[in-house]
């Protein structure tokens, strides 16, 4: 796991988060879907481009070890 993206049962109810930060991985994906700029982000929320990023990069790897079962009904 990243050092930047943090899992802790007392924050954010255990959500993945920015260290330091109550921004969950979620909440920063969120932003960018909505067309948020990394500059507009980081001014908003006073995080780095690095913050950024590492939510990136957990949201990917997340994805790509997910592994799905097809269960018959």
């Amino acid at each position: 796991m990243s050092k930047r993206i943090i899992i802790d049962p007392s924050i954010c109810v255990g959500k993945p988060c920015i260290k330091g930060t109550r921004l969950s991985v979620d909440f920063i994906l969120e932003l960018l879907a909505q067309d948020w700029s990394y500059d507009k982000i980081q001014d908003e929320y006073n995080i780095t481009k690095e913050d950024i990023l590492a939510v990136l990069h957990y949201a990917t790897k997340s994805i790509r070890e997910e592994q799905i079962f097809k269960i018959e009904a």
